[in-house]
């Protein structure tokens, strides 16, 4: 039986208006998307999390999901696809120069926001905007606001924009801009350059292939990849776009040839720690019908305690951290083994689990567990 709800007419009419405004701007960019019957709205958004989603498929030409998907967002790092966007646009990636190489690699791997700095102000700033929203057909993409042009992180995009730069990116740009620029997110590090750990939403939902642009802000020096400098924060707001709460996107593409774009963007309640909101990405992003994606095998474990770190083997013994991990944040577990006993009165442990996104492990004591051993989890094979 089909039912036609007041929410879906109003989604078919957003879709409209959107097409309508894409076309009246000349698009350079991909066609639009085929005509089709709206998501289903599978969309799971964690309570007191606001948050703005559109995947596409680009076998059929058509989104999966859609959220909200026009609602307008502060970008922090994912404005940086543009920036190497507008660089690249004069600029042949064949021929670099090595400093311009190893500056645009650090700013799309490892988020480098120096380097975007850097290619904001080369590049004239509110210029790149202006000239990125004329190429590439963006409809909700704005500048930051008067007296903080200076701040790319406040330019304001959509989800619906940022599959349309992806479109852009995959069926529209030369193709060595296309292979620099995919190459690069390919390759995104797990720790960010300001020692965030950028490895939410997209990487931490599916197995690879999948490309990522991350972006997060205003979580001061949570702890999770290692020590950086506290955030400052602006009370100030424009546009309707919030500037202050603590914000955490996942952006690219998932499948074998780049088949759904996705992208996530999201506000949490001020004060928020970064392993809450990291898992609160991770489970909405779980929920996304995503065409092409393989979702990795294991049972999602909340943790507790900060700094906890990752080692190779389950000892603490000549195994060096991998990594630590995001205060709080929910891990997948693939299996467990006992090895070296581990003590944190009141708690004594001689159990670990195996995690598979980070490629090592971690003691069972920091998982939210009750008992030693994981229930219904298998032993590890060696």
């Amino acid at each position: 039986m089909t039912r036609t709800t007041a929410r879906s007419r109003r989604r078919s009419a957003c879709a409209l208006t959107a097409a309508l405004a894409a076309l009246a701007l000349g698009l350079g960019g991909a066609p639009p998307a085929a005509a089709g019957p709206d998501p289903a709205g599978q969309v799971e958004v964690p309570a007191g999390v606001s948050a703005g989603v559109a995947v596409f498929d680009r076998t059929t030409g058509t989104f999966t999901e859609r959220h909200n998907e026009h609602q307008k967002f502060r970008s922090v790092s994912v404005v940086k696809l543009l920036i190497a966007l507008d660089y690249l646009r004069t600029h042949d990636p064949r021929t670099l120069p090595a400093a311009d190489r190893t500056r645009l690699d650090a700013m799309l791997r490892r988020s480098d926001d120096a380097a975007a700095s850097h290619y904001w102000a080369l590049g004239g700033r509110t210029a790149i905007v202006d000239r990125s929203v004329a190429r590439l057909g963006l409809t909700d993409t704005d500048r930051p606001p008067a007296g903080y042009e200076d701040y790319w992180g406040y330019v304001s995009l959509s989800a619906a924009d940022t599959v349309r730069i992806y479109r852009y990116l995959l069926d529209t740009a030369e193709a060595p801009v296309r292979d620099y620029v995919m190459g690069n997110l390919r390759q995104s590090t797990r720790c960010g350059a300001d020692g965030f750990d950028q490895h939410f939403g997209i990487p931490g939902s599916f197995e690879r292939p999948y490309a990522v642009k991350q972006g997060w802000s205003g979580f001061g020096a949570s702890g999770d990849c290692g020590p950086k400098p506290a955030a400052s924060r602006t009370a100030r707001a424009a546009a309707g776009v919030d500037l202050t709460k603590e914000a955490l996107h996942t952006t690219g593409t998932v499948g074998q040839d780049d088949r759904a774009i996705v992208a996530v963007f999201t506000l949490h309640p001020d004060g928020t720690p970064y392993g809450s909101a990291y898992t609160a990405v991770n489970r909405l992003t779980r929920s996304l019908d995503v065409p092409g994606a393989v979702r990795p095998e294991g049972t999602w474990v909340g943790t507790w305690g900060s700094g906890v770190k990752v080692r190779p083997r389950p000892t603490t013994v000549d195994s060096a951290p991998l990594t630590s991990l995001p205060a709080g944040a929910e891990v997948l577990v693939s299996c467990q083994k006992q090895g070296q006993e581990v003590s944190v009165p009141p708690y004594t442990n001689t159990w670990w689990a195996h995690l598979p996104q980070y490629g090592g492990y971690m003691t069972n004591i920091y998982l939210r567990s009750p008992g030693n051993q994981l229930p219904g989890v298998p032993l590890c094979s060696s």
